[in-house]
């Protein structure tokens, strides 16, 4: 009985019980001893928590199903909603997105393929080879023609990919089209007004420019005879020795020094000429005045008034004391030495330039910012000539010794030879980069120099059509070039850079430098005799620079 009671007693019912998810914590409830206490025994108190026999099961871990990918890159519903039931934990919609990472690298993936196909369509479109094509296609897609730096061939891969880019949005097809409609009725337009009216090819000319014309070959060809009579002269006879006769010049140069120094003007001087016989120095200044002056004294003889804007240039006539003046007034005057206004040439649109005498006399040439230069009748005062040619403003103008030829310079970087029997351009000089300011032709008659704000003085040979050396003559931009007008033995420049340097025209190498100025040197110009130098500059000043053996020679002519 006692065993049975015993047995009864330490018998444990067993109570099943399922699992109880408490949130994340699985409460595992089994099979419970319940345990009595001893018969004959007092009962202790009951503890407050029950100590548990049996061991505590470890949680269980979460089910979770792997997603099945897709060929692209979805991921598959579940089949069955077992994994939504009570019976486990449900998985995240963190666990389902795609990291920032993947995201980042799955981006730069497409964006290279559509580059990729980009460059495909780029190579299969065909793209003009000309450069002028190029442009103009950039032009009718609303792009810049070029960009800073830019080559011909960078300039080929631009036009190339935006097309690719434009076929790629299917914009390209409708924005040729609209283009080719535009240039079909523009030439529509165009062909209908030139059939109601027939332009000439040419403009044609009045009967003074035809007679000057014929005086200017007159006057030319016996020039241009005698000077390859002499140069062949001097080539075969024994006795000329060209190479003394250019050292002797380059010593005259070589010794040249500052002889005088005078106040020209209250306003920066801005041009400068000597006479024909070397004895009278004519200037012009910002002021509107002009001053003529007395070689080698520098003394004041008359002033020039008359303009109604600040002076650009002054000439004197190679054959006769006339005096001529531009102007930003849009004018040029022409004077002589007593300060009689003569003659008023009337017609540019802008401000005027250089202004030069044609070798004869007998004509003027002016230039202009409107673009043009223009040849003037000294005795009737008429416009024979206006003449275009360059894209931008024209500010040098010179004439061949022999009188057939004239070359003009502007601010297009660009120096054109023109004809003056025929009227044609026979040369376009390209070389300088930024605008050229001086021009000159030498008495060989077939070199010419320029000079400009590249720094630089390029010798051109008109027999070879191209340029034939580059001086890095100045710190600064060129204001005036002009060769020895004698022989042409040495060349001047004048610069911005405060002076004026000599040039041996043999080997172009500096013979001499002429500093003393304290602004700009706009202006120079060379005595007949190759024995002074005139320069005026920013600083109102005139400087007048001498050979040392031009007043030894003079004893020994006296002598």
């Amino acid at each position: 009985m006692d065993v049975d009671d015993d047995n009864s007693i330490s018998t444990s019912v067993m109570e099943p019980s399922n699992a109880v998810i408490d949130g994340q914590t699985v409460v595992a409830t089994g099979p419970v001893p319940i345990i009595g206490p001893p018969l004959g025994s007092p009962v202790p108190p009951i503890p407050t928590q029950l100590p548990s026999i049996t061991p505590q099961l470890a949680p269980l871990p979460p089910v979770v199903r792997q997603p099945q990918a897709q060929q692209n890159g979805e991921v598959s519903p579940s089949d069955s909603d077992s994994d939504n039931d009570g019976s486990g934990p449900t998985p995240s919609t963190a666990e389902y997105e795609v990291s920032e990472q993947s995201r980042q690298i799955r981006e730069r993936q497409e964006k290279m393929m559509q580059e990729l196909l980009i460059k495909r369509r780029a190579a299969a479109l065909a793209v003009p080879t000309n450069d002028m094509a190029v442009r103009a296609r950039l032009r009718r897609l609303g792009e810049p023609i070029t960009l800073f730096g830019e080559r011909e061939m960078e300039r080929r891969d631009r036009l190339r990919m935006l097309l690719a880019k434009l076929d790629a949005e299917g914009q390209l097809e409708r924005l040729m089209k609209a283009h080719e409609d535009e240039e079909a009725a523009a030439s529509a337009t165009k062909d209908e007004a030139e059939e109601d009216i027939q332009y000439p090819f040419y403009t044609e000319g009045s009967k003074a420019l035809l007679q000057a014309r014929v005086e200017i070959a007159k006057y030319s060809l016996p020039r241009a005879a005698l000077r390859l009579q002499r140069a062949r002269r001097k080539r075969d006879d024994p006795d000329e020795d060209l190479d003394a006769e250019i050292d002797w010049a380059l010593k005259q140069a070589e010794s040249l020094v500052l002889d005088c120094s005078e106040i020209g003007d209250d306003r920066p001087l801005s041009g400068c000429s000597f006479s024909h016989d070397g004895n009278m120095l004519a200037t012009c200044a910002s002021s509107g005045v002009a001053k003529l002056w007395s070689m080698p004294q520098v003394t004041k003889v008359s002033t020039l008034k008359g303009h109604t804007e600040r002076l650009t240039d002054v000439a004197f006539s190679p054959v006769d004391n006339y005096i001529a003046t531009a102007s930003a007034d849009r004018t040029a005057r022409l004077w002589n030495t007593e300060g009689s206004l003569l003659k008023t040439f009337e017609g540019h649109l802008d401000r005027l330039g250089r202004i030069a005498f044609h070798p004869s006399g007998k004509y003027l040439g002016t230039t202009s910012f409107d673009k043009t230069w223009r040849l003037w009748d000294i005795d009737t005062g008429e416009e024979l000539l206006l003449q275009e040619g360059h894209s931008r403003s024209v500010y040098g103008l010179t004439f061949h010794h022999d009188g057939s030829l004239a070359a003009s310079c502007g601010l297009d970087a660009l120096a054109r030879v023109w004809d003056l029997r025929s009227g044609r351009s026979i040369l376009a000089l390209e070389g300088h980069v930024k605008s050229v300011f001086g021009i000159s032709f030498s008495p060989n008659g077939y070199h010419l120099a320029t000079g400009g704000e590249d720094n630089t003085c390029r010798i051109w040979d008109l027999r070879k059509r191209k340029s034939l050396y580059v001086i890095p003559a100045h710190s600064n931009s060129i204001s005036q070039v002009k060769f020895e007008p004698e022989e042409g033995y040495f060349l001047v420049t004048a610069s911005f850079d405060l002076t004026a340097k000599v040039w041996s025209s043999r080997d172009f190498k500096p013979v001499k430098t002429l500093s003393g100025h304290e602004g700009r040197v706009t202006s120079l110009d060379i005595a007949g005799d190759g024995q002074h130098i005139a320069t005026v500059t920013s600083d109102r000043t005139i400087k007048l620079w001498s050979s040392r053996n031009s007043g030894k020679e003079k004893d020994m002519e006296i002598d």
